[in-house]
């Protein structure tokens, strides 16, 4: 009797909520393509060596750490503002994506007389703004679909799922094919695309919810 009514909780949760998924996909593809482009652009501005590679993985990584413990506060705090703030979110990563490929050129040329200390901490800070906003958005949408379906681990499991898939294929995508035909500025134009409508359509559906 148990096992048919979490099966049942699952169905229906998943038939409420079946748009995150595709969404989560997209915010995992838009993610990737930024981190390609962004290395390329930062090592061609700041160089290349083992220095600049370790700074901005860190970053990377722990800008996503760091967004996931304040996702995770705001999640528990707000729980009716769950998709109005994944959709800020996502809009405001693109808003960044769209200006970062300039803003990163500008920057280069303002630290060109810093310090490798100095102009290392810029690229930290240059990359850890953007992926604080990304590592939001995953704790926002899992204690969502959990309200939705009561159902911690498939909750889970699923947005991990559709998120390192898009993730996988935007890496493929972007080295053996968008690097090459769109280049750097007109890549992240791309990714920033992304980001920005999949904040729309989870702001419209935010909206919808409340009415």
């Amino acid at each position: 009797m148990t096992a048919r009514n979490d099966t049942s909780q699952i169905t229906n949760g998943t038939s409420m909520t079946w748009w995150i998924g595709p969404a989560f996909f997209a915010s995992g593809f838009a993610a990737l393509i930024y981190q390609v482009v962004w290395q390329r652009v930062l090592f061609a501005n700041f160089g290349i060596n083992i220095e600049a590679v370790t700074i901005v993985v860190t970053a990377f990584l722990a800008g996503l750490g760091v967004g996931s413990l304040i996702g995770g506060r705001v999640s528990v705090r707000k729980p009716e503002l769950l998709l109005m703030a994944f959709g800020i979110v996502e809009i405001s990563i693109g808003v960044y994506g769209f200006t970062s490929v300039q803003l990163f050129r500008w920057l280069a040329e303002f630290a060109s007389g810093m310090t490798q200390a100095s102009s290392g901490a810029l690229t930290f800070t240059l990359v850890l703004v953007p992926t604080v906003m990304m590592g939001f958005t995953l704790p926002l949408l899992v204690s969502f679909v959990v309200r939705e379906n009561r159902n911690v681990g498939f909750s889970v499991g699923q947005l991990y799922f559709v998120n390192t898939a898009g993730s996988a294929l935007a890496s493929l995508f972007a080295a053996a094919f968008m690097m090459g035909a769109l280049g750097e500025s007109k890549s992240v134009a791309v990714a920033a695309t992304v980001n920005v409508t999949v904040g729309a359509i989870v702001l419209i559906q935010a909206v919808r919810s409340r009415l």
